[in-house]
């Protein structure tokens, strides 16, 4: 899908999340699915699974069957290099980077070698009251651990013998 039709897609998308007055708590909610996740479905960042449908057809009715199809296909993940500039985004990067030495060594110190997986993952955000009685943002990254794995020529698939059939 060339650009301007991708983006035309997702103005049409976030046009139905509008046009329903809900926010994305809300749409979170009726579907099951987290905030961000919704977000990203209606971002075209994430795909639409078959059995979310008729839940997110029922929180967002303005959806054609067009949307919802382009809603099931793989998306074209990726980020606009500008973005980094917009303010809050800027300071989620500010805040990994400055914190993430110090994650990697308890994700390791906890897990062993091995990252958090950003596929086999889970985000949400929330807002609390801080013990000031001011709003606080929680940002929840639920990750699976992967390790990292020792290259061993005997497990390498392509260095086995050929079956034959």
């Amino acid at each position: 899908m060339e650009e301007s039709s991708r983006a035309t897609v997702i103005r049409q998308l976030h046009n139905a999340k509008c046009s329903s007055g809900k926010s994305y708590n809300q749409i979170a909610q009726e579907t099951g699915l987290t905030n961000v996740y919704v977000a990203q479905l209606l971002r075209r960042q994430a795909q639409l699974k078959p059995d979310t449908v008729p839940k997110l057809r029922s929180a967002l009715p303005q959806l054609t069957d067009d949307h919802i199809q382009q809603m099931m296909r793989p998306p074209m993940r990726s980020y606009d290099p500008c973005l980094i500039q917009e303010p809050t985004v800027y300071r989620l990067n500010e805040a990994v980077m400055h914190f993430g030495e110090s994650i990697k060594e308890i994700i390791n110190e906890e897990f062993g070698d091995g990252i958090m997986s950003a596929i086999d993952f889970y985000c949400s955000v929330d807002k609390v009251q801080g013990v000031d009685g001011k709003d606080r943002v929680v940002i929840t990254f639920d990750g699976k651990y992967l390790p990292y794995t020792e290259q061993k020529v005997e497990h390498m698939a392509s260095k086995q013998p050929m079956q034959e059939s």
